[in-house]
């Protein structure tokens, strides 16, 4: 026991002066990229202090027995390349947008491009040669079927000639009136309801229509108007229609014409834009559930319409009137009685028929 008891503090004082182990400090696996940037920087201070520790008892023995080996090299962290700095782009020397100046104009953030000068003996860009393009390559575009086009244009030169070049009423009429026809998407609506609507507008100006709808009590009013309104912008400019007062149609004088209804009305712009015929189209059928009492559930079946107007211009409003009026004349003219009528004297003969 007495041995026991003076070994026992010994072991205390042994194990209280033996060396530090040097302590590590733990890292994860992922760094971000400015602690790989820290780690980087600090390179050098950490192996000053790595080597100025002071070193185990275990590393001692080890190179007591074994010998001092190499020291590792210890793995260096390569920082990843960033990405370059953005770089504002620029016309190119052939772009159509750049200055045709002999020099750069100076800006606040530099140079402006200039079109190259084309050297004399330098050979032209490919995009410049417009002559030297594949034609086959464009023909099978431009002209698929020619042998089609060839008997189409044969088909109109026989028919030019049987004709002696006049054209027919219809041709005459589409060559020197214009009309647009547009129709609309569907609308949430029956053609019960969209009906009314469609003979309300017809046959009148388009402004005036516009002006109708916008107070009209019809829920599927509001959906016209737009509808009118858009069509009126396609007639503009899709067809120069409604362009009286810029090509000056517009100043002549007022003419009074009897419409089909025996309606009286003062045209001043021959060119302004009225509804020459408005129809409803049938569209399909939507599926919509009414939840009623008891769990039961009646199957909807909403219908969808469209609406198609027409429009003209108020030049052919005036030759449909004088052609009515025309066509009026010559009937009146072929009652009229008269005793010896104007006829051509035919089948003469020397000899008397009585």
């Amino acid at each position: 026991m007495a041995t026991r008891g003076v070994l026992y503090p010994y072991r205390h004082l042994a194990w209280a002066a033996r060396p530090a182990p040097s302590v590590v400090s733990r890292r994860t696996i992922t760094y971000t990229r400015s602690l790989r940037a820290q780690e980087e920087g600090n390179t050098g201070e950490n192996d000053k202090q790595e080597s100025n520790s002071r070193p185990s008892a275990l590393s001692s023995i080890k190179n007591f027995f074994f010998g001092k080996g190499k020291s590792a090299a210890k793995p260096k962290i390569t920082r990843t390349p960033t990405a370059p700095p953005p770089r504002e782009g620029s016309l190119s020397s052939d772009s159509i947008f750049a200055e045709d100046e002999a020099t750069p104009k100076l800006t606040t953030k530099g140079r402006t491009p200039v079109r190259r000068q084309a050297q004399p003996g330098a050979e032209e860009p490919a995009a410049e040669r417009l002559e030297e393009r594949n034609r086959e390559y464009m023909s099978l575009a431009l002209d698929p079927r020619p042998k089609a086009r060839i008997r189409w244009e044969r088909k109109m030169v026989i028919r030019a000639i049987r004709k002696r070049g006049r054209l027919t009423k219809q041709e005459l009429i589409m060559r020197t009136e214009r009309e647009s026809l547009v129709k609309s998407h569907w609308f949430k609506t029956s053609v019960k309801k969209l009906g009314p609507l469609a003979r309300q507008i017809a046959g009148k100006n388009i402004d005036e229509a516009i002006l109708q709808m916008r107070f009209s009590k019809k829920k599927v009013a509001k959906d016209v108007m737009e509808h009118l309104k858009h069509a009126k912008n396609v007639a503009i400019v899709r067809h120069g229609m409604g362009l009286g007062r810029v090509t000056g149609e517009a100043n002549t004088e007022p003419i009074t014409i009897t419409l089909k209804s025996g309606e009286r009305k003062v045209i001043t712009d021959p060119t302004s834009i009225y509804i020459a015929q408005a129809w409803v189209n049938r569209g399909p059928y939507d599926v919509d559930y009414d939840h009623r009492a008891r769990g039961r559930i009646n199957i909807l079946r909403p219908p969808y319409t469209s609406l198609s107007v027409l429009l003209k211009e108020e030049k052919t409003r005036i030759r449909e009137w004088r052609e009515r009026e025309e066509k009026a004349q010559r009937q009146r003219a072929s009652k009229v009685w008269t005793q010896l009528p104007d006829r051509k004297i035919t089948a003469q003969n020397q000899y008397y028929s009585w």
